[in-house]
């Protein structure tokens, strides 16, 4: 088939749940040549074209020293891929906005998108009883994530990770427990965070790592931290195209409140940072991985764990669950 024959409408048959490729580029220049979107490097006087097969891409993030040109933003929109600028290294993110940046995506632009989800979940965001069952309904899945993810994890030899399963099942009852009771986002946030703390200094003496905390937006030379940012940004590109397939804009958060406008990208994220993100940062620190090595590995499990149809379907879930509730 010759390039002048390909409709936009086909660049689409792959379903976004099952698409296999997201890109980190840098260094480069992104271009349409020859009716195919690539990006070219130098090498000595050398120019190098390498193909982006779009029609099977979620995620592009454009780091350190890359430029795109109108024409393959235009293929990208076409083809629904999620583009975002961001700094070396993958964090942190950048957008050609004003706006919050750290999470603002380029995102594909229809008139015909579908309004479903969206009418669904505008129908009980508003009532603030029902955005906090919906983010008890997100924890919920969390929960069940961590539980089954790292079992499976602590089960491969390979992985060196000594888990004290008795310890992490306590913990994930009582958070279970403790967030179902809560009666406030307030309360639910806290005990998000506790959970969060627990599990890091579970996986740090499971791996041996010693002593850890978390620092935000980079670790210096800490490798943990270091990776556990830049996995996350590639969870929130799929999170942001999770929202973009259900036509959800990324204000409308149910658990990160509503004066952030990439909060509802975070929530999404959530169900499956700290299942799969957070081993896999302290696993690849103690096997002194470099950060492509460490993306091939968040990369492979987001594959393996079908994590982009995990977000797609709780967010259609939750969409009609508490969308059909009436709640005065």
């Amino acid at each position: 088939m010759g390039t002048e024959d390909v409709r936009p409408s086909d660049l689409k048959t792959i379903l976004h749940s099952k698409r296999a490729n997201i890109y980190y580029l840098q260094h480069c220049r992104v271009l349409v040549k020859g009716g195919r979107v690539e990006y070219v490097t130098e090498q000595g006087k050398e120019s190098l074209y390498w193909n982006i097969p779009i029609a099977n891409t979620t995620v592009v993030l454009l780091g350190t020293g890359t430029s795109v040109t109108q024409l393959a933003m235009r293929e990208f929109a076409r083809a629904g891929v999620m583009v975002g600028f961001c700094g070396g290294g993958g964090t942190p993110l950048y957008a050609a906005n004003e706006y919050d940046v750290a999470v603002s995506w380029l995102s594909p632009q229809s008139e015909y998108r579908p309004t479903d989800y969206f009418q669904k979940w505008v129908s009980f965001w508003f009532k603030e009883k029902l955005r906090l069952k919906a983010a008890k309904s997100f924890q919920s899945v969390r929960i069940n994530q961590i539980e089954m993810h790292w079992h499976c994890l602590a089960s491969k030899s390979e992985n060196n990770v000594k888990l004290d399963r008795t310890r992490l099942n306590t913990l994930l009852a009582q958070a279970r427990e403790n967030m179902s009771s809560a009666s406030t986002h307030n309360q639910l946030m806290l005990e998000e965070a506790r959970l969060t703390k627990a599990l890091y200094k579970i996986m740090a003496q499971s791996v041996g790592y010693g002593d850890f905390t978390r620092a935000k937006r980079g670790g210096g030379s800490d490798m943990a931290n270091r990776f556990l940012d830049h996995g996350n940004y590639l969870a929130y590109g799929l999170a942001a195209v999770a929202a973009w397939v259900n036509g959800l804009p990324h204000s409308l958060a149910v658990m990160h409140g509503k004066t952030r406008r990439g909060g509802l990208v975070f929530d999404i994220a959530d169900l499956i940072k700290d299942a799969l993100i957070l081993p896999r940062a302290f696993i690849a620190a103690m096997a002194g991985e470099e950060e492509q090595a460490f993306r091939q590995r968040c990369m492979a499990a987001f594959q393996q764990c079908e994590s982009l149809d995990l977000m797609i379907t709780t967010l259609q879930d939750v969409a009609e669950e508490h969308g059909q509730a009436d709640l005065s």
